[in-house]
């Protein structure tokens, strides 16, 4: 019988989930696409993996899990407060680098190597600078989005916005993709290789 409830957390995933209740912040990840990303991060040996909105960094936990040794990892986020649990979590993993900055501008201007993995849970990377976001990926690289389902921290208005931008990742050819009515509601693309 299968059980989806029954997902083996990562190293670091209590202490960051502590820390996360002590600063109430309200936005972690899900386990079941903390699972699904830790599953994609190890398809990827020497993987180049993008995580859009650290937060405390409990989805870092997942990636960092998955990827190889010989991987690398870059995490942003605009809030220090959040982000310095994730600081202090992976201060000796020389696999990880966390960068504090405004999201739309380091996307806007980075010209660094292409990821195989983008984890978008952020505003930027899925609702602002999309095509940006998307030109960053490898071929045959994913990208990855959740909560398309309705949350209860959504703001008001944002069912809308989510439902355009549902219809605008529909209609892209570049990407071959899965939706899941899981988890908080996932949508998974794989950027074709031509």
């Amino acid at each position: 019988m299968l059980n989806d409830e029954k997902i083996t957390v990562p190293k670091f995933y209590t202490q960051i989930n502590e820390a996360s209740q002590q600063l109430k912040f309200n936005m972690p990840s899900d386990l079941k696409t903390g699972s699904l990303l830790r599953t994609l991060c190890a398809s990827k040996p020497s993987g180049h993996f993008l995580d859009i909105g650290t937060g405390t960094g409990l989805s870092l936990a997942w990636m960092a899990e998955g990827a190889n040794a010989t991987s690398r990892m870059i995490s942003i986020d605009i809030n220090a407060e959040f982000q310095q649990v994730a600081v202090n979590t992976f201060a000796g993993d020389q696999r990880i680098s966390i960068v504090c900055a405004d999201g739309n501008e380091w996307l806007t201007f980075y010209d660094g190597e292409q990821f195989d993995l983008i984890f978008a849970d952020a505003m930027p990377g899925k609702f602002e600078v999309l095509d940006q976001t998307l030109s960053l990926i490898k071929p045959g690289g994913y990208y990855l989005i959740d909560d398309l389902l309705p949350q209860p921290n959504w703001p008001e208005g944002h069912a809308p916005r989510v439902e355009k931008l549902v219809e605008t990742l529909t209609r892209r050819t570049d990407f071959v993709q899965t939706t899941f009515n899981w988890s908080t509601g996932l949508m998974l693309f794989t950027k074709v290789a031509h």
